[in-house]
């Protein structure tokens, strides 16, 4: 199944694009997704292990299931002060 991750602040940046397409099995959780995203955009890499992600409106774990046609959000660390 082909899921559309959006991206927002520096895994925007870093990837050069607002949202990436990737390729999951049926069965794909988010833990499937974070690894998929470090070898397509190899420039997050080092983010992806501390990257939030949200499918629908619901932040979403590792073991978070994904099913064709939901909605997920990649939300990198932020920092500031």
């Amino acid at each position: 199944m082909t899921i559309r991750v959006k991206l927002f602040a520096a895994a925007r940046e870093l990837a050069g694009s607002p949202w990436v397409d990737l390729e999951l099995p049926a069965e794909a959780t988010i833990g499937h997704l974070r690894i998929e995203l470090s070898r397509h955009v190899p420039a997050l890499a080092e983010l992806t292990s501390h990257m939030a992600f949200a499918v629908g409106t619901q932040y979403a774990g590792d073991e978070t299931p994904i099913h064709h046609g939901d909605q997920v959000a990649c939300i990198p660390p932020v920092s500031g002060g």
